[in-house]
């Protein structure tokens, strides 16, 4: 089978967690089948696997309405993209779109990165279903990777197409922390500070923790990080790192007491997956995608209780809770791979040529 895989939506300098997904994906699935990368800019190459690629226009750009006309020329048996938003008019391919989340129809405030006509057709696109639902019609299948997202799709009815797993993943290789080191007394957060991140009660909650400190590792705008600098008692033990490299985040990752994440809307939330690879405890929100997600490994809190995440934190304290925790995510994390995301693609790939075939007549 050949596979058209859209890779333009590939960072150019670190990956972000869609940028992770579609290249795990691309390398997991070349072992099998036959794939090729669209790329806008050969700066991504860095960081996706070495297998053939075309370059064409960038997803943002209004040639996408015609990218059919690039792409049908490659001759898919199937042409995947990890976002739902790939051009199709024209097509004359069989299309695997995929939707992680919809976290923006109640979190309106579109990624800062994005320039501003972007934003505005952003916010516009998620003040109703209809749009989305036109966009996941244009596929033979539609893919997602939780089954919080899915159950989601179906009760707002966003698409009469089949909608398939293809589940996200930690990184293959990861080897376990020492089990035998105790943790140091500090806290990682990574992800963005978005509103619906709620960051906010984290710091607040270092109140409460007197000798830990907050790690914040992600890139942060000034005007931000003094918005949360205001909440904590003693800035000091919160530590804005304002991004590091991947080898800085194992590192860190191996010597926390926990990896936390009290975000109120995730599709999936790798970092929390990440860190129970690496046998780091995570505290994370009670809500239903973290309970999906960590299966009962996380320590679950009230997003909205500062108290609650520090007494957490305490709880971690007793090293014998600690390596209960530990050894909890190192199952559950376990139970994800790539190859078992391959595979269920190659599934959904198959799944919308056979769609496309018995819609048009046309075989592949």
């Amino acid at each position: 089978m050949r596979i058209v895989f859209d890779a333009r939506f590939t960072r150019t300098d670190q990956h972000d967690g869609i940028s992770r997904y579609g290249a795990s994906l691309i390398e997991a699935v070349s072992r099998h089948a036959d794939v090729r990368m669209l790329i806008s800019d050969e700066r991504q190459l860095a960081l996706l696997p070495q297998v053939p690629w075309t370059k064409i226009n960038s997803p943002l750009s209004p040639a996408e309405l015609f990218v059919a006309r690039h792409v049908n020329k490659l001759g898919a048996d199937a042409v995947v993209c990890p976002m739902q938003t790939m051009g199709s008019w024209g097509r004359r391919y069989p299309l695997v779109l995929t939707l992680h989340d919809l976290i923006y129809y109640q979190n309106p405030t579109p990624p800062g990165f994005l320039p501003l006509p972007v934003r505005l057709l952003w916010r516009l696109y998620h003040l109703a279903y209809w749009p989305q639902r036109l966009l996941l019609n244009r596929a033979d299948v539609v893919a997602t990777i939780s089954d919080t997202t899915r159950e989601l799709m179906s009760r707002h009815r966003l698409t009469r197409r089949p909608v398939r797993m293809v589940s996200n993943a930690p990184q293959p290789g990861t080897v376990p922390r020492d089990a035998a080191l105790p943790p140091e007394k500090f806290l990682l957060y990574m992800g963005s500070f978005m509103p619906y991140k709620n960051v906010e009660t984290i710091v607040r909650g270092m109140d409460g923790l007197p000798g830990y400190t907050l790690h914040l590792l992600s890139r942060i705008s000034p005007a931000r990080r003094s918005e949360l600098e205001a909440l904590c008692a003693d800035p000091s033990r919160v530590v804005f790192h304002n991004g590091v490299s991947d080898a800085e985040y194992d590192s860190l990752l191996r010597r926390a007491t926990a990896l936390v994440s009290l975000s109120k809307a995730e599709g999936y939330g790798l970092p929390i997956i990440e860190s129970m690879a690496a046998g780091t405890p995570v505290i994370a929100a009670d809500t239903p995608i973290f309970r999906e997600v960590s299966g009962g490994a996380a320590v679950l809190v009230d997003p909205e209780s500062p108290e609650g995440f520090a007494d957490a934190v305490r709880s971690l304290s007793d090293s014998e809770r600690w390596r209960e925790a530990s050894e909890a995510g190192l199952a559950r994390a376990a139970a994800y791979d790539w190859e078992t995301s391959a595979q269920q693609l190659l599934g959904a790939a198959a799944e919308a040529s056979q769609a496309f075939a018995d819609r048009t007549g046309r075989k592949r």
